[in-house]
């Protein structure tokens, strides 16, 4: 049994190093690169000025063809109208003033393509600028989207990507909508009304009056057009892409997908869909009841990709002297879980708060959010609301628990008598199997009940993790002390004394990060917990066992830190849980019982 023991426990050990060394190389070592890249990225931006240049020559964006029709190369299945006569360098503008966005929409072309968000900054510091979501053609990323029609009457003209608009108000607030206005000389009257709410719904109103002598028929779309292929966390419990949750089933798609298939059209006649990120969405939101066909597509290459996610709606017939109109919804914001919530019951937009990614143990990991985000209502920060939900899930637990630390007081107990069953039985492996067998069953004591704490915590580890990974809640979410970010690893060092020394250490992820304090804390708890618990009789296994605390504190140095401080605060109240027992049954290192204590169930 010892043998068998020993062959369990290095294969326990050579898993956990593949999984450290794998993590390490296929997860952080690329992360670091995609850090150093996108910090270059948003070097070039900031360099690149804010003057709106004309568009490139290729077009930002194609409008959705009719079955059976050609793909135009130009915005527009049909003939469009005409561009502005001259494209000024800096293009005029309709500004927009919300409370959570700021930016301005195209005159030209009435795009929604120059976004901000004032709730979320780019780093912690209060002098950082706030995040951009939606950039113009002639900045480095091009990120827009477009509104209008596509004509089905053969010869009419249509809205296109650079018609020059009339804009009623120069100004869109959450009080102020803008109606845009264009004729297209043929007795069509178009007109497109923007409304925005308070956080990052905008409503889009299409209109078209027909004076003329015949009727047309026109069919609404929307699009999203990102130009480039963003940087993404690689991570396979995050999804980064094209999404959508349409007919109540949820789409989700990889760049390399759509790299590879190109287009990917799909029916439905409900649900959303448009292109996520790690904390922010761009959705479309077409009005409910009309089968539509929204798509997902790529273009370009060597540098030069374009992703277009969009939809048309099925003709609209528009009778002379009549007028026919659309109601549709954009989302350009924060995965902000309650905001996304409140839309899908108000709006009746189903499933809208599948764009945050709660993977499959989506019944586990959005009741921790739910918990948490209470506990951080009630507490006013995220690290206290931890906290308070890592007590919750122990008291859940402490039946459980204390069945388990029992058991582990017992194995203590037993330990000099299993002590003797190994030298006597030393060379009959069976017979030693049976008698430790009989140990075991006569005093009540389970082998494995060590095991079950950690069981019962590992699915909450994850569950945790993932929240922490994907919610923008923990985004710059501050605890006290030194840590600013809880989704982030702790900064602190142990390289440079926690700062006494004026030196900054390099970023060494297969070492640990920068080991900072709370790994540190949380490595300490560990070897205490440890020390509690029935030491194995084996030289090599004790010595191994030793070693782990060690080896899980590098590991965890490059994970949130709100999960280092659970994982501390875990051990914390395990210690404090598994000494009152201890104490109780007489097994603490200071004050031993003998092991006929064992036999009462004591």
């Amino acid at each position: 049994m010892q043998n068998l023991d020993q062959k369990n426990l290095i294969v326990a050990i050579v898993l956990s190093i593949v999984i450290v060394l794998g993590f390490e190389f296929f997860y952080n070592l690329p992360r670091l690169e995609r850090e150093k890249a996108q910090k270059a990225q948003e070097a070039a931006k900031q360099a690149t000025t804010e003057v709106m240049t004309p568009a490139p020559a290729m077009p930002g964006s194609t409008a959705p063809s009719l079955p059976g029709s050609t793909p135009p190369a130009a915005p527009g299945a049909v003939p469009a109208a005409p561009p502005a006569a001259a494209a000024p360098a800096l293009q005029p503008r309709v500004k927009i003033d919300a409370p959570s966005l700021t930016g301005s929409i195209r005159i030209a072309g009435a795009r929604l393509d120059d976004l901000q968000l004032t709730r979320h900054r780019e780093a912690t510091e209060a002098s950082s600028p706030p995040v951009t979501l939606l950039a113009a053609q002639g900045t480095p990323n091009p990120y827009f989207a477009e509104f209008g029609w596509v004509a089905g009457t053969p010869g009419t003209l249509v809205p296109g990507a650079d018609t020059p608009w009339t804009p009623d108000r120069q100004t869109l607030t959450v009080d102020q909508p803008v109606t845009f206005s264009w004729d297209n000389g043929q007795g069509l009257r178009f007109e497109r009304r923007v409304s925005i709410d308070a956080d990052y719904m905008f409503q889009i109103t299409q209109r078209v009056v027909n004076s003329g002598s015949a009727p047309v028929n026109l069919h609404p779309f929307g699009l999203i057009s990102r130009h480039g292929t963003p940087a993404t966390a690689g991570f396979f419990i995050l999804h980064e892409g094209p999404i959508g949750v349409l007919n109540g089933t949820l789409q989700e798609y990889s760049y390399d997908d759509l790299k590879k298939q190109k287009t990917i059209e799909k029916k439905a006649t409900s649900g959303w869909f448009g292109i996520t990120d790690k904390y922010w969405l761009v959705a479309l939101v077409p009005d409910t009841g009309k089968e539509k066909t929204a798509r997902f597509g790529h273009t370009g290459g060597n540098g030069a990709e374009r992703y277009q996610i969009d939809y048309l709606e099925p003709a609209m017939t528009v009778a002379p002297g009549a007028s026919a109109e659309v109601n549709n919804r954009f989302f350009a914001g924060a995965k902000e879980v309650r905001l996304l919530d409140r839309y899908a019951e108000q709006l009746g937009i189903e499933r809208f708060d599948f764009a945050v990614d709660w993977g499959w143990f989506r019944f586990l990991t959005k009741p921790i959010f739910i918990a948490l985000d209470w506990f951080n209502h009630l507490l006013g920060n995220f690290g206290l609301a931890i906290l308070a939900l890592t007590v919750l899930i122990k008291l859940l637990f402490f039946p459980l628990a204390n069945k388990s630390y029992k058991a582990m007081s017992k194995m203590k107990l037993l330990q000099p008598e299993m002590e003797k069953l190994r030298e006597k039985y030393g060379d009959d492996r069976q017979k030693m199997s049976q008698e430790l067998m009989g140990l075991y069953k006569k005093h009540g004591a389970n082998p494995m009940a060590g095991c079950l704490p950690i069981i019962i915590q590992i699915p909450v580890f994850f569950a945790l993790y993932k929240v922490l990974f994907v919610t923008i809640e923990m985004r710059h979410a501050p605890f006290y002390g030194w840590i600013r970010d809880l989704s982030a690893y702790d900064p602190t060092s142990l390289f440079n004394l926690f700062g006494l020394l004026p030196w900054n250490p390099p970023e060494v992820y297969l070492l640990g990060g920068t080991m900072g304090a709370w790994p540190l804390i949380m490595g300490a708890t560990m070897f205490i917990q440890q020390k509690l618990n029935p030491q194995p009789p084996d030289p090599v296994q004790a010595k191994i066992f030793l070693f782990m605390p060690i080896f899980f504190t590098f590991l965890l140095a490059t994970f949130p830190a709100g999960l280092v401080i659970y994982w501390a605060w875990n051990n914390v109240l395990s210690v404090a849980q598994q000494w009152v027992i201890m104490k109780q049954m007489g097994t603490l290192p200071a004050n031993p019982k003998p092991v006929k204590a064992a036999a009462k169930g004591k």
